[in-house]
């Protein structure tokens, strides 16, 4: 539970009043300012070449959410933790191709 679902479950209990509790507009694009960072990966890995995507600051929810839509999208296997994706294989400019759709900021 973030603060703000905190905040409005207060809100909704009566220990605020509703003049004190006023709601920040969500914007979509909030997330996609981030700028990230696509690369090829092959340290810890067997030799096995991986597709690493950092810099998402969106909660773990979502970034399972955006990883689902790539590895469908390539027909992949992957994981997303820690605010990066993993997405196996070397797909780098496929990935970078699919988050510019989405938009994001990629480098």
């Amino acid at each position: 539970m973030d603060w703000k679902d905190l905040l409005a479950s207060k809100v909704n209990d009566g220990t605020l009043e509703r003049e004190e509790f006023v709601a920040e507009e969500k914007v979509a694009d909030v997330k996609r300012r981030d700028t990230l960072h696509v690369s090829i990966d092959r340290k810890g890995r067997k030799g096995k070449t991986a597709t690493i995507v950092e810099g998402f600051t969106c909660p773990d929810e979502e970034l399972l959410e955006i990883a689902a839509r790539i590895k469908g999208r390539l027909g992949t296997g992957g994981s997303a933790r820690g605010g990066e994706i993993l997405i196996q294989g070397d797909a780098l400019e496929k990935v970078k191709a699919i988050l510019v759709e989405m938009g994001y900021r990629v480098k």
